[in-house]
C-alpha cells in the first residue's frame, strides 16, 4: 500500500503551505499514527484552480474511458481489500468485520458507477404543437467540492467520488480531520488508476468552516455534495445561497425500530442486531429508538440481552473482537453522557453502560424502562446503545416514530402485509422490512425532512452531477 500523509492537488502530493500538521490518532490505544497535512486557504483556491483547469478537458472524455477507470480503481481495491481495510481500523477504531465490510461495499461505489457512465440518459421528442423538437441532454455539472465524515471514511468517500467522476465533474474531496489517511488512499488509488491531473484533488483544511466558505464562494465551483450532522448541513446550505450551489445533503438520522405484534422474533431479533451494532452503532442508517409491541417486549428485550452479550470489546486489529472503539475519546464520552442521562431519568440498564479505562471504547448497552421524547430518543446515539419503548397501540407507534425532525431510515418488523402497510406510513427516505441492513449501490440513498436533499447511489446518484439542458431544433 501507498500512503501519503499530504495534500493531492494538480496531480501531485504535496505538503500544505507551511508544513502545518494534525495528530491522526488510533482510537484503540490514542497513539498517534500519522501528521496529515493541514491545507491554508491558498492551498484550497490552489485546488479549486487545478479542478477548474480540469473540467472542460474530463468533460469531453469518453464516457467509455471514464468507467474503465474507475473499474480500473474497483480492481486496485479488490486486490488490496485487507490493507483497506486495516487502515480503517488503524485510524478509525472499527471492528475487523465492520472495516472488511465498509471495504467491500465502498469499492462496489467504482464498480457500479464505471458501468452507469455509460448510461446517462437523454430525450428528443417532437413539441405538442409540432413546430420544433425537443432535445434534453445532460452535462456534468462542473468542479463538484465533496465532504465526507469519519464514520465510513471509505464508503462516503467513494459513494461521492463515482458519481461526480463517471459524470464528467472534476472533484475536490475534503474527508473529516479524524480519518484523513483513508480517503488519501482512495485519492492514491484513482492515480494509479490512471485519472488524469487535477480531476481528483484532496485538502484538510483548518480552519474547516471559513475555507469550506472560501471554496464555495469561488464561481468555478457549482455542486457541494455533504455527508454529515444537520447542523454542519443547514449552515452549509447558507454559505451555498450565495452563489447558488447546487448541493446534496445526506445529514444526520434517527431511525426507529417497530415491532409489531405477531412479528417473527427469530427473524427479528437478528435484523434488530444489524440494524443497531453496524458500525459499532456509529451510522446514519442505525436504529436508535425501538418501539416493541408490549406482548412481546419482554421476550425481545430477553434475546436481545443474549445477542448483545455475544459482542467482544477490543482493538479492531484483534479480529476476534467484534465490537470496535468509538472514533475518540469525546464521542465514546458523549455516549455514556446520553445513557447517564436516560438512567437519571428512569431507564434501566440491562446489559453494558461501561466505558472502557483505555481507549475510546464502550461496551454494548441495552437500555429499557425509556420515555418517548427523553433526550436518549431524540439523539442520534451514535454508539452501540439500544433503547427500548414499549407500545399497544400500532398508531401511537407510528405516531411516535414519525415524531422527529429526521427521516432518514426506519425499520419495521411484523407479517408482511402490516409490516409494508406501516413502512408506507413513515416518514423516511430508506424503510427496512423485516431485514436489518438497506445498503447497495444499486440503491437510492437518502432522507426526507431533515435529513437530506437528493440521493446518492443508484442511477439517482449520477444525475446529482448532472444538469439538464433543452435544445430546440426546427421540425
Amino acid at each position: 500500500m501507498i500512503l501519503s500523509t499530504d495534500l493531492f492537488i494538480g496531480g501531485k502530493w504535496r505538503a500544505g503551505e507551511g508544513d502545518a500538521r494534525f495528530d491522526v490518532v488510533d482510537p484503540a490505544d490514542l497513539s498517534t499514527i500519522a501528521r496529515f497535512a493541514i491545507a491554508s486557504e491558498q492551498d484550497c483556491m490552489d485546488a479549486v484552480d487545478a479542478a477548474a483547469a480540469a473540467q472542460e478537458s474530463w468533460a469531453a472524455t469518453p464516457p467509455r474511458e471514464r468507467g474503465e477507470l474507475l473499474r480500473a480503481a474497483y480492481e486496485i481495491l479488490t486486490d488490496e481489500v485487507e490493507e483497506f481495510a486495516e487502515l480503517m481500523v488503524r485510524e478509525n477504531g472499527k471492528s475487523w468485520s465492520d472495516a472488511m465490510g465498509e471495504a467491500g461495499y465502498a469499492k462496489e461505489f467504482f464498480r457500479w458507477f464505471a458501468e452507469e457512465a455509460v448510461r446517462v440518459p437523454g430525450d428528443y421528442r417532437l413539441s405538442p404543437a409540432g413546430d420544433k423538437r425537443i432535445v434534453v441532454d445532460r452535462q456534468p455539472i462542473g468542479v463538484s467540492l465533496l465532504i465526507t465524515p469519519w464514520n465510513f471514511p471509505a464508503a462516503m468517500a467513494t459513494r461521492k467520488l463515482a458519481p461526480a467522476l463517471a459524470a464528467g465533474c472534476t472533484t475536490i474531496l475534503k474527508p473529516a480531520r479524524e480519518t484523513p489517511l483513508t480517503a488519501a488512499y482512495v485519492v492514491e488509488v484513482l492515480r494509479r488508476a490512471g485519472v488524469p491531473d487535477g480531476v481528483v484533488n484532496l485538502v484538510t483544511p483548518v480552519p474547516t468552516g471559513p475555507l469550506v466558505k472560501r471554496m464555495l464562494d469561488r464561481p468555478e465551483v457549482r455542486k457541494l455534495s455533504f455527508t454529515g450532522s444537520t447542523e454542519v448541513g443547514r449552515e452549509l446550505l447558507h454559505a451555498c445561497a450565495d452563489t447558488v450551489v447546487s448541493a446534496s445533503m445526506e445529514l444526520g438520522g434517527n431511525a426507529p425500530l417497530l415491532v409489531l405484534p405477531g412479528a417473527d422474533l427469530d427473524v427479528t431479533v437478528e435484523g434488530a442486531v444489524l440494524a443497531k451494532m453496524r458500525n459499532g452503532g456509529s451510522a446514519c442508517t442505525a436504529a436508535n429508538r425501538f418501539y416493541v409491541h408490549s406482548s412481546l417486549h419482554d421476550e425481545f428485550v430477553a434475546r436481545m440481552d443474549t445477542a448483545l452479550a455475544g459482542f467482544t470489546t477490543g482493538p479492531g486489529l484483534d479480529r476476534s473482537n467484534t465490537l470496535g472503539a468509538l472514533v475518540s475519546v469525546a464521542e465514546r464520552d458523549k455516549v455514556a453522557a446520553l445513557v447517564e442521562t436516560a438512567v437519571s431519568g428512569g431507564a434501566t440498564v440491562v446489559r453494558g453502560g461501561n466505558s472502557s479505562a483505555e481507549g475510546a471504547f464502550y461496551d454494548a448497552t441495552l437500555l429499557t424502562g425509556v420515555e418517548h421524547g427523553s433526550a436518549i430518543t431524540e439523539t442520534e446515539i451514535f454508539g452501540p446503545v439500544t433503547t427500548v419503548v414499549p407500545f399497544d397501540d400500532v398508531d401511537d407507534a407510528v405516531r411516535m416514530a414519525n415524531d422527529t425532525v429526521y427521516g432518514l431510515m426506519a425499520y419495521v418488523f411484523g407479517e408482511e402485509r402490516e409490516a409494508m402497510a406501516v413502512a408506507r406510513r413513515l416518514e423516511a427516505g430508506m424503510v427496512a422490512v423485516n431485514r436489518g441492513v438497506v445498503s447497495d449501490p444499486a440503491a437510492p440513498f437518502g432522507g426526507v425532512k431533515q435529513s437530506g436533499l437528493g440521493r446518492e447511489g443508484s442511477s439517482e446518484g449520477i444525475l446529482e452531477f448532472l444538469e439538464e439542458k433543452y435544445i430546440a431544433l426546427t421540425a
